[in-house]
């Protein structure tokens, strides 16, 4: 294998929109990594290749966020498996805090999906699953402050007005997506660097940027469905990947129950089940799990670093973090916080 710092170093490939070559597909995208400069942040190098910064640090474990240093590798985990759900509308994985939209096509057309990283409910303000609509929409919203919330902040000693207006100090950020789960939202944020975590009081939040595009893109009455699944199994072009996350920390469903049932939906959909020997490999993936779509029969855990893509550095430092003393104060505050519902 040719080490990374020996490959050419090309153009960053796209990692929010992808073309579905086939109807079986269910694998999108292309590992990419990157050479840290000494003013990276983890939280710059998610925003500017299309993740979160939860994302980033599952899939560069012993790499300090903040001071990742200078001339680091970082993999980049910007190959995803689908979930296994309807390929309608928006479909919202809360395990890998990633959403993805199926836009209809016209006849002749291929089919198409975008995905972005998303921020979901911290622990005790968990986002539900389940299937919705969204019923509404803003552009420039008021955040009409929940009750609940505006208590837990006046304990906090942080009280909150009724009604925020719109602008810089208001956690929707400029557009918003009404659900029909009654409070729930999915919105931007005035702080994007808790894209990817648990931050919230239940909603979804994603970057400024992504929100902007997705607004424009999803009507009203659109599905939305909303699943749980830190792991997945998908194919491409005849090859099997299996990707891991760190189940919710209040999951009832086990692991081993969750490999179950996807050892099973495997053997309905395929007529076949996977050997002991891959099932033991996929079972030994999913207790370390780094959220990297991993290809199942090459029997090696970092086969991903063969695949993997050096792309060019193109991060534009976010003045906020870099003017900060230790930008993980930031992250431990909005963490702390939460974020608007």
């Amino acid at each position: 294998m040719v080490p990374l710092e020996d490959r050419p170093v090309e153009a960053p490939l796209p990692t929010n929109e992808f073309i579905l070559a086939s109807a079986d597909q269910s694998v999108i995208g292309e590992p990419q990594a990157v050479f840290t400069r000494p003013e990276n942040t983890f939280s710059d190098l998610a925003r500017t290749y299309g993740l979160g910064y939860d994302e980033l640090v599952a899939a560069n474990p012993g790499i300090d966020p903040w001071l990742p240093g200078e001339n680091t590798p970082v993999l980049l985990p910007t190959q995803h498996v689908l979930p296994d759900a309807p390929r309608s509308g928006v479909v919202l994985n809360v395990a890998t805090r990633r959403l993805f939209y199926f836009p209809p096509a016209a006849p002749g057309e291929p089919r198409r999906v975008l995905t972005y990283p998303i921020g979901i409910g911290r622990v005790g303000w968990e986002t539900p699953v389940g299937a919705t609509t969204v019923v509404a929409k803003a552009r420039d919203p008021q955040w009409f402050v929940p009750a609940s919330v505006r208590a837990e902040h006046a304990e906090m000693g942080d009280p909150l007005p009724a009604v925020v207006p719109p602008g810089p100090d208001n956690p929707l950020g400029t557009r918003v997506l009404k659900l029909g789960m009654p409070g729930y939202l999915i919105h931007g944020t005035n702080r994007p660097y808790g894209v990817g975590m648990r931050v919230s009081h239940g909603c979804v939040r994603l970057y400024p940027e992504d929100i902007e595009y997705l607004y424009e893109l999803v009507g009203l009455g659109e599905e939305v469905t909303i699943v749980n699944e830190p792991y997945q199994m998908g194919r491409r072009d005849g090859r099997l990947y299996f990707e891991a996350h760190q189940p919710l920390e209040e999951d009832a469903v086990s692991s081993s129950e969750r490999l179950d049932a996807l050892f099973h939906a495997y053997r309905e959909s395929t007529g076949q089940a996977l050997n002991a020997h891959l099932e033991d490999h996929v079972r030994t993936l999913a207790e370390t799990p780094r959220g990297i779509a991993v290809e199942v029969a090459m029997y090696d855990a970092d086969e991903v670093l063969s695949r993997v893509r050096v792309v060019e550095n193109t991060v534009v430092a976010d003045a906020d973090l870099t003017e900060a003393t230790g930008g993980g104060a930031l992250i431990d505050a909005v963490s702390a916080e939460g974020d608007s519902l």
